[in-house]
C-alpha cells in the first residue's frame, strides 16, 4: 500500500478517535446536553477507522515480505 494512503488512514483514525474522546468527555462532563446515540455513532466510526488502519498495515507488511 502506498505510504500516502497509509498516512491518510492514520490521520482519519486519529481524527475519529479524537472526536469520540472529546464527545465522550462532553457527555461525562454534563456541561451541555449530549446524545448517547451520537456517542455510539462516534465510537463506531472510531473503531471502523482503526480497523481499516490495522488492515492496511497488515496488508503492507504482507506485501513487504
Amino acid at each position: 500500500m502506498p505510504t500516502n494512503q497509509l498516512e491518510q488512514l492514520l490521520a482519519e483514525a486519529r481524527y475519529a478517535r479524537e472526536r469520540y474522546d472529546l464527545y465522550k468527555a462532553r457527555v461525562h462532563g454534563g456541561a451541555r446536553p449530549s446524545s448517547l446515540s451520537r456517542l455510539r455513532e462516534l465510537e463506531r466510526a472510531s473503531e471502523y477507522a482503526e480497523a481499516r488502519l490495522r488492515h492496511a498495515k497488515a496488508s503492507a507488511r504482507r506485501s513487504d515480505t
